[in-house]
């Protein structure tokens, strides 16, 4: 999306249609990581065009692996181990699916780098995955505030063992861990601190790994073990799922515009067979009353038949540690209810591209909804007396608080989004592909 201080949304009529969806983003980087690391050429179909994957590319090839494009497909050249280049700066944004896995593998590539990101990036916690690489023998600096990037990474003698990583703050922490330690050649076992949170990530991560011919013993939740030898494999062709966290927005707006007579809305590119937690999402949508029908490689939203002669959703009170991006769109779907809804477990969302929960409860409040929220919950109660108009929602450089946000105007108002260009970092034409489906008022 071009760069824009702003975009005015007129209030949407109805929605109906199918989506294509984009690359995921979780899985697009963690692919690329590890094609980077294989031995052999692996082609990466569909992959994610977005900020965070221009990040990751980009640093790959300042550390010395060759990507190419070649019909429509990602060509990366692996380096069979450790990257090449073993002095290099790089810049990755507020890309948390490139700083915390590149910081882990350059940890134990042998090598100097100095890593940094975007103020924001600057503000996220990585001290844990710090303190794990270090008990490891890794040689990282701090260049900035103790516990939070930017790093410096310098070249070290790593041992093998048991390293332990704290599991209720990140789940980015331990993927870094899975996918960086095959780089070790020796066993290591990493055990897992407190309950781990958004543990459907850590699937995509085991999944992905799978992919690249390394196999994860573990114990339930609490361990696991990257076996020795371990050694990343090409497997030639892969190809890259579309994101299950995008088509939330969509298949929300099907359940919402179907109260009023529109929908279906069908999400192309995941389904049944998804690697990725965030197709739960659809069934978070149903116990609110909605209409779901999947096959392997589709959801379709719309209203259910009591959700229509209500002409509202059912209000839920719910855990969604497993979903957390996901359910932001549960958030703003939530004005949309006949009661308070309550979302329970979301503490994660304080260190994302912003402090979600915070930045959440400020633009709902200007929709009209009262909203409580604690450390780690958010209650939202639909609008007394109908939606607000003339709201300007603030984004806060943060992708999903504009995608999310657009739905709003499903209820009968238009909207302006400022910064609306925040979309790039997953979803580039979002606003785009919203537009081809919606009939505006």
């Amino acid at each position: 999306m071009a760069a824009v201080d702003f975009l005015d949304l007129a209030p949407i009529r109805s929605v109906a249609g199918t989506v294509r969806l984009p690359g995921s983003k979780s899985i697009s980087n963690r692919v690329l990581l590890l094609a980077a690391l294989a031995s052999g050429e692996t082609r990466v179909h569909d992959l994610l065009d977005s900020d965070d994957t221009r990040v990751m590319l980009d640093a790959l090839r300042k550390l010395g692996i060759a990507v190419k494009q070649d019909g429509g497909a990602t060509v990366v050249a692996g380096a069979g181990g450790a990257f090449p280049v073993k002095d290099a700066e790089l810049f990755l944004g507020n890309a948390g699916t490139a700083f915390r896995p590149l910081t882990a593998a350059l940890a134990l590539a042998g090598g100097d780098y100095r890593v940094s990101g975007v103020a924001r990036m600057h503000e996220r916690p990585i001290g844990d995955l710090v303190d794990a690489l270090r008990s490891l023998g890794a040689s990282i600096d701090y260049a900035g505030v103790e516990g939070y990037p930017p790093l410096h990474i310098k070249p070290a003698l790593i041992k093998s063992g048991t390293v332990r990583i704290r599991g209720d703050v990140s789940s980015q922490f331990l993927t870094a861990l899975l996918m960086a330690l095959p780089l070790t050649g020796r066993q290591t076992t990493i055990a897992v601190e407190g309950e781990l949170i958004s543990k459907p990530y850590v699937e995509i991560t085991l999944g992905t790994l799978r992919y690249f011919g390394i196999e994860v013993a573990r114990d339930g939740w609490a361990s696991f073990s990257v076996p020795a030898a371990a050694r990343y494999v090409s497997p030639g062709e892969i190809w890259v799922e579309g994101d299950a966290s995008s088509a939330s927005y969509f298949l929300a707006a099907g359940a919402i515009s179907g109260l009023s007579g529109g929908g279906p809305v069908r999400v192309a590119g995941v389904g049944r067979a998804s690697a990725q937690g965030d197709v739960r999402f659809a069934a978070a949508l149903e116990q609110m009353g909605a209409h779901i029908a999947m096959g392997d490689n589709w959801i379709e939203a719309t209203a259910g038949d009591e959700a229509k002669r209500a002409g509202k959703l059912k209000a839920f009170d719910g855990d969604f540690n497993h979903i957390p991006d996901a359910a932001m769109t549960l958030a703003v779907t939530a004005l949309f209810a006949d009661g308070p809804c309550t979302l329970r477990n979301i503490g994660s969302w304080r260190v994302k591209e912003t402090d979600r929960i915070a930045a959440m409860a400020t633009e709902l409040r200007k929709l009209g909804a009262a909203v409580e929220e604690g450390a780690d919950f958010l209650r939202v109660s639909p609008p007394v007396a109908g939606f607000a108009s003339g709201v300007v929602i603030d984004t806060y450089d943060d992708h999903r608080i504009a995608m999310c946000f657009a739905l709003a105007t499903l209820g009968g108002v238009g909207l302006r989004i400022n910064d609306p260009q925040c979309v790039n970092k997953t979803f580039p034409e979002y606003f785009d592909v919203l537009a081809r489906i919606c009939e505006r008022q």
